[in-house]
């Protein structure tokens, strides 16, 4: 049962809602792992939306960063997403990137040690020009990093382009 796919691509590419049907296809009661927090009313309203869109038949856990106190043995979940979860450590290692990165990639090998099928939904930020901002592009080469580790592991990595999936391994 155990299985790693990533699922990545820009902005409102349909990375999620590609997500969610894969992982409705897997099983009829997964668990979708929220990992964002809520930073102001526009964006908290913007999670509730998703969270009606889901339905009954998900199990919903919001987790910043601690994906590994969660015990998912034999359930299919989906992370939603890499990017948000980065970012929680990315500000609380004051946007140290050889800390967050290390802190990640370990949180993420303990998670995944689990017995279960595991559905990383994440950005490609890094395939547009080069920030001005010097905070930004430290998050955009730790994102990149960061995918590159997970994409290693992956047994399917998906690239979304416009709504449209290409699997570009497995």
């Amino acid at each position: 049962m155990k299985q790693l796919i990533l699922i990545t691509g820009g902005a409102r590419s349909g990375k999620s809602k590609y997500a969610e049907r894969l992982a409705l296809t897997l099983s009829p009661t997964p668990i979708y792992l929220a990992t964002s927090r809520i930073w102001d009313e526009e964006f908290h309203q913007r999670v509730l939306r998703h969270q009606a869109d889901r339905g009954p038949e998900w199990t919903n856990i919001e987790e910043d960063k601690e994906l590994s106190r969660h015990q998912v043995e034999d359930r299919v979940v989906l992370i939603d997403c890499v990017t948000l979860w980065c970012t929680n450590f990315f500000f609380d290692l004051e946007a140290d990137t050889d800390k967050t990165l290390e802190a990640v990639k370990q949180e993420f090998d303990r998670f995944v040690t689990q017995n279960a099928t595991f559905i990383f939904v994440t950005n490609e930020i890094g395939m547009g020009a080069t920030s001005e901002n010097a905070i930004q592009r430290k998050f955009t080469d730790l994102q990149g990093w960061v995918n590159q580790y997970i994409a290693a592991k992956a047994d399917k990595v998906v690239l979304m382009v416009a709504g449209i999936p290409l699997v570009v391994k497995g």
